[in-house]
């Protein structure tokens, strides 16, 4: 035989054998890589090109038996060639470089954390003084309580498809590659939509908070101080952002359980008040007054409908482990994690919250509808004012800016992530796939830092006002994702039934699918369309725009894109793909320090 034919056979057989080993066992095995994938990974990493001018080259391997993702070593440079112009010795040309990947360099803790704290934020402190008010203390938690079971869902599909293909932003690739590129295309940008908005919703507060202590300084000054803060420290590592919310998170988890304590001994009698008990939960006041119906009982299940809205813009941020999956070491142990704790979060830091609050303040304080202060209407500084403690509503003002301060933060983080991973699927200009030396997609976090100024909106008469409208534009577009998460993690079943991939042996399997899919898309269909029905009675046109400006936004967006792509309304079953960025990940191995003290285990429990 020809040696040439019979070394290219051999070749063959040992890709071949390399290919079938690599493809045995469960998902997320630990993949050791055969000889043959070394010596070509050998080949290609020894080709490789380091210039002073391009940035450091760190390797992703650290011995020569495995392919390793160490802490430190989580640098990839890549270049973008697009123009194909490159210097005799076949490198780019100079000045054509660009780095164009994030770095998985969010540790377990920082994940964990980043789930738990990107959800507190204005909506919890601040936001849930118009539910109380308008649906009473019993009516506004069995809002929370429905929607925290659907949030439950929303962020069980989403563990699973982000554990077995973990990628940046992964809610805009699932939607392409799962449903359709028009879809995919649409819903990623009114996802950027939400979080930038929201972020300007975060920035608006951040003034009248300082103005609880002194009105010295004007409302508008505040605002490009602390937009100022928030973009700087968006420029920072990844590994930095993840190490600044792992503590103010920390703040926040402790400021709360303080208040759950302080809360419980309040109400058993350790103020100036005596035992408060269930007192506001009696004679009528369980249900409020209702809202805009003069029928006592209409008016009350309208005021609960009401309070929907406000529970769903509250556990915005639910989703955000989602999005970090990309940029998180170990996804395939982390995610699963930080998923499975999100109904112990959703019970002790918004339920059992909206719980004490509903016994130590009256739905009908008149505190609580305040248009002209947002701070003084949160009911948690009510409450500690209603119990004369006078030192404590000062520092749980102090906790609320460090919350709100980290909620923008996130905000930024999440809208620059979407995106990158927009542009970096070709449906948004490539320069959002540019980062900088620290891996941070810096256009993508300028672009987004610019709608923080619509927080000059709340500079008004009637603040108040200008906040609950940028609760409504953002939440019905974080809503939007929620149902499309949903819909494409049904689909994603369908795919691996018909490639015969058992649910199974998934790194993270979701509980009470597929009914818990169905039982969340409904739902928060439903509330998409019927959030806004008070602009119908009687009929408002500023309302209506108000609750419906992010659907119609939605709609002009899905027609274009489905003009432009000009394909099916939905990819077929037998063609989604649910390889692509699955294997890479498939050949690392993380190795994960354990907790060496009771402090860290204490907060990888929590988080």
């Amino acid at each position: 035989m020809d040696p040439q034919k019979q070394a290219a056979m051999e070749n063959t057989t040992s890709k071949d054998s390399s290919e079938k080993y690599l493809s045995k066992g469960p998902l997320d095995d630990q993949v050791s890589v055969s000889s043959w994938a070394q010596s070509r990974w050998s080949q290609r990493r020894s080709n490789r090109w380091d210039n002073r001018w391009s940035g450091r080259w760190n390797h992703h391997w650290s011995n020569d038996e495995d392919f390793r993702h160490g802490d430190e070593e989580d640098d990839i440079l890549a270049y973008d060639d697009d123009d194909g112009e490159c210097d005799e010795s076949g490198l780019p040309a100079k000045g054509k470089f660009h780095d164009t990947q994030v770095k998985r360099a969010l540790k377990p803790r920082h994940l964990g954390m980043i789930a738990l704290g990107g959800t507190i934020g204005t909506g919890l402190f601040v936001g849930i003084s118009e539910p109380l008010s308008r649906s009473g203390p019993v009516g506004s938690l069995i809002a929370y309580i429905f929607m925290g079971s659907v949030v439950y869902f929303v962020t069980q599909s989403l563990g699973e498809m982000a554990t077995f293909i973990p990628v940046t932003s992964s809610i805009t690739v699932f939607t392409k590659r799962f449903l359709s590129p028009a879809l995919g295309v649409s819903n990623g940008y009114m996802y950027w939509f939400n979080w930038a908005i929201t972020f300007a919703t975060e920035l608006s507060v951040t003034g009248q908070i300082i103005q609880y202590w002194t009105y010295k300084v004007p409302l508008a000054a505040w605002i490009p101080i602390f937009w100022v803060i928030v973009a700087v420290l968006n420029f920072f590592p990844v590994k930095i952002y993840g190490e600044i919310e792992f503590w103010v998170s920390s703040v926040k988890v402790l400021a709360i359980v303080g208040y759950l304590i302080y809360a419980l001994v309040i109400v058993c009698g350790g103020s100036r008040q005596g035992p408060i008990g269930f007192r506001y939960w009696r004679h009528g006041y369980a249900f409020g007054d209702g809202y805009i119906s003069k029928n006592k009982d209409e008016a009350r299940f309208l005021g609960w409908v009401s309070s929907l809205i406000n529970a769903a813009f509250t556990y915005q941020g639910t989703e955000l482990v989602g999005i970090s999956a990309g940029e998180a070491a170990n996804p395939r142990k982390t995610v699963p994690r930080a998923i499975n704790k999100v109904i112990f979060r959703i019970a002790l830091f918004y339920i059992l919250s909206l719980f004490f609050i509903g016994l130590l303040v009256p739905y009908n304080d008149k505190r609580l509808s305040d248009g002209s202060a947002i701070i003084a209407s949160s009911p948690f500084v009510i409450s500690m004012l209603n119990a004369g403690t006078s030192a404590l509503p000062d520092i749980f003002n102090a906790v609320i800016l460090i919350t709100v301060l980290s909620a923008a933060n996130s905000d930024v983080y999440i809208a620059s992530r979407v995106l990158y991973a927009l542009a970096g699927q070709g449906n948004a200009p490539k320069q959002f796939t540019y980062v900088n030396r620290y891996g941070v997609p810096y256009l993508g976090v300028f672009v987004t830092c610019l709608v923080g100024w619509l927080a000059f909106l709340v500079v008004s008469n009637n603040a108040n006002t200008a906040f609950n409208w940028l609760i409504n534009i953002s939440t019905l577009a974080g809503l939007t994702a929620w149902f499309f998460i949903c819909f494409a993690h049904i689909r994603f079943m369908q795919a691996l039934k018909h490639k015969g991939i058992s649910r199974d042996d998934l790194p993270f399997k979701a509980r009470f699918m597929p009914w818990g899919a169905y039982y969340a898309a409904f739902f928060v269909g439903l509330i998409i369309f019927i959030q806004g029905y008070d602009a119908f009675t009687p009929w408002d046109t500023k309302s209506f725009f108000t609750s419906y400006i992010s659907l119609i936004l939605f709609g002009v967006l899905y027609l274009g894109c489905l003009i432009y792509y000009r394909g099916r309304l939905l990819i077929k079953i037998e063609d989604i793909d649910i390889d692509t960025d699955r294997k890479e990940v498939e050949a690392y191995v993380w190795e994960e320090d354990a907790p060496r003290n009771w402090w860290e285990k204490f907060w990888a429990a929590v988080a």
